[in-house]
């Protein structure tokens, strides 16, 4: 029987996790979730389970938005908050989205505020 859309997208997804966590090598994972009005970046620890920094943009009235501009500002924000917990080097996550727009502005803001990918 055929795969429905929905099942091969997350078959991808879950092969895509897998393959960045042996390519990681101890590294935490930047993950990255877009939906249509926010955006959303975790720095996540995948050998103990645990999330070591968030931000997205439902924080604070002044980020709220769906452009490249609010995106950048979580980019900068999460690599803030994870080099604070003493994390520099990440694995990139783009949860199967195009690195392209939103994407790509959140990674630049991440590697201009140290996070190193």
């Amino acid at each position: 029987m055929a795969l429905k859309p929905r099942d091969t997208a997350k078959r991808r997804a879950e092969r895509t996790r897998i393959r960045l966590r042996s390519v990681a090598n101890g590294r935490p994972r930047l993950s990255v979730f877009r939906s249509s009005k926010n955006i959303y970046a975790q720095v996540i620890d995948d050998e103990r389970g645990v999330t070591l920094a968030a931000a997205s943009t439902l924080e604070g009235d002044k980020q709220k938005g769906s452009d490249k501009d609010a995106a950048a500002r979580v980019g900068a924000l999460v690599a803030q908050r994870a080099m604070e917990k003493g994390v520099k080097d990440v694995v990139f996550d783009r949860g199967g989205y195009i690195y392209h727009g939103r994407v790509k502005a959140l990674a630049d803001a991440a590697r201009e505020a140290g996070l190193n990918f």
